[in-house]
């Protein structure tokens, strides 16, 4: 009988959640979801030297942010809280004796000065040291030592750590889920320390141990975590734990724009893109880092930017709801190779998230800002205004900039395209238009274009002669959706008003 598809996101509170983090976390989601599963959080904070203060509550609010609803959490309990490790440290060292007791780990007492020296005087022949089997029997460790030794130094308090007993010259093939068959040799692998002299066990210790006690069947993780399988997977034999080990799927690096390394937390500020979900002021400097959702971005978009870094449908199709890649999502559809971050890729789907909305929800988004600015306006104005010029915005804060001649006078005009469309004849043409546009009893959009048409043709003119001119005095540069549509929003007297105030400014000057 299958065991029901548990899988977790288990981030270290140590600063802001990377968006690598974040897609993780979407793969795990999107993998539960699909398969009706479990997907759970766990907060691995055991190196509490590297914990950062609020790093636990930004991941929690990212993954809110972003939509991915986890079943058991800190936040939530579940049946087996506690979810965070530092909470669970007791449970740890029973696991690590067993090791010692049952041959596959060791306590190992070198002063940390003494590997120091190891390591210096390694380089200093241009080797790297290595705790490992070629090394072990010449350290101060259980293996090394008599029985009694070992139990004197115990008992004593002697500061320690316990280390895993790498095996000897073994061939190690897992199978992952995006890459197949991997295989490592033993030989190469180090023995890391499982449980720390303060008291802690190291990630992979607790990693495993949680994954075995939480019932996780699939480890789904970035690539950079591809080193630890073999430990992981000794670490399930060795604790007799084998039958229950997890499917382990790793997944691609997100790489640099450039494709020259991992996209890390810097490069965010240095490149001029957010990095991280969520605006992060770091608690110790007060530096702050852009997020995506303070830079105007869209949670669904993020997501849908996420879920091709590494993987793709199969179709041309590119715009996904959360919903849509639970049904499309597979493993076998994800590359095993690093993904390109592309930033304007990233502006284009929230540009498409953007046009999606309807016109009442970016009135709400964008009345805020013209409150901001002492601009009160009827919300079914800023409603027509939303659906006029949705197109031309990638952001909600680009509606200003976009619309602003909607709701005041321009205060400047493009001077190069005064030189273009302000001829001898213009300001005649002006002034006929003008008279026309007072006269008429139709100012609707339709009404209003065909009047100047009808001049136009009258009149032998070009159509850009007239609309050119016109569109310069009412948005003051060639910008804006079509010429009549701002005319009938901003209505015939401030049309009229704004015409007369720019005529005069192109006469003085």
């Amino acid at each position: 009988m299958s065991r029901k598809v548990r899988v977790r996101f288990a981030p270290s509170p140590t600063g802001p959640l990377h968006i690598g983090g974040v897609r993780t976390a979407l793969f795990n989601y999107l993998f539960a979801r699909k398969h009706q599963g479990d997907f759970i959080l766990r907060i691995e904070d055991t190196d509490q030297v590297r914990f950062v203060p609020g790093a636990e509550e930004y991941i929690i609010e990212s993954l809110r942010w972003c939509g991915l609803q986890y079943s058991e959490g800190p936040d939530k309990g579940g049946p087996h809280t506690p979810y965070r490790q530092s909470e669970r440290k007791d449970l740890y060292r029973q696991y690590a004796e067993m090791l010692v007791q049952r041959g596959h780990a060791y306590y190992a007492f070198d002063e940390p000065g003494t590997l120091d020296v190891l390591r210096k005087k390694y380089e200093a022949d241009g080797k790297i040291f290595q705790y490992d089997a070629s090394t072990r029997h010449a350290l101060c460790n259980s293996l090394t030592l008599s029985h009694e030794e070992t139990t004197r130094l115990l008992e004593n308090g002697t500061p320690h750590v316990i280390r895993f007993r790498m095996p000897d010259n073994e061939e190690l093939t897992v199978t992952d889920m995006i890459r197949g068959e991997v295989t490592f040799q033993t030989s190469l692998l180090d023995d890391k320390v499982l449980f720390k002299a303060d008291g802690l066990p190291t990630y992979h210790l607790a990693n495993v141990t949680d994954d075995y006690l939480m019932e996780i069947t699939h480890v789904i993780r970035g690539e950079e975590w591809l080193t630890s399988l073999p430990l992981h997977v000794l670490l399930y034999r060795a604790l007799g734990w084998e039958d229950v080990m997890p499917k382990f799927a790793h997944l691609p690096l997100i790489l640099k724009p450039s494709g020259q390394g991992k996209l890390s937390k810097r490069d965010g500020d240095k490149l001029g893109f957010p990095v991280i979900p969520l605006q992060w002021t770091d608690p110790f400097t007060g530096k702050v880092s852009a997020g995506y959702r303070e830079s105007g971005y869209f949670p669904e978009a993020v997501i849908n930017i996420l879920a091709f870094l590494g993987w793709n449908p199969g179709t041309e199709e590119e715009l996904f709801t959360l919903d849509d890649l639970v049904n499309a999502f597979s493993f076998d559809r994800v590359g095993k190779s690093g993904s390109h971050f592309n930033p304007e890729k990233a502006r284009w789907y929230n540009q498409q998230y953007l046009k999606d909305k309807s016109d009442n929800t970016l009135a709400t988004l964008f009345i805020p800002v013209l409150q901001q600015k002492g601009i009160s306006v009827r919300p079914d104005y800023v409603k027509k205004v939303a659906g006029l010029i949705k197109e031309r915005l990638v952001f909600p804060q680009d509606f200003w900039d976009q619309a602003f001649y909607f709701f005041e006078c321009p205060g400047s005009y493009d001077q190069t395209m005064l030189k273009k469309v302000w001829k001898e004849d213009t300001p005649d043409i002006i002034l006929a238009v003008k008279e026309l546009l007072r006269s008429t009893k139709d100012f609707t959009s339709a009404g209003l274009e065909k009047l100047i048409k009808d001049y136009t043709e009258q009149n032998n003119l070009g159509f850009g002669r007239v609309a050119a001119p016109v569109r310069l005095l009412i948005v003051g540069s060639g910008m804006g959706p079509h010429l009549f549509d701002i005319l009938e929003m901003i209505g015939k007297e401030e049309t009229i008003r704004r015409i007369e105030k720019g005529f005069t400014a192109f006469s003085l000057s």
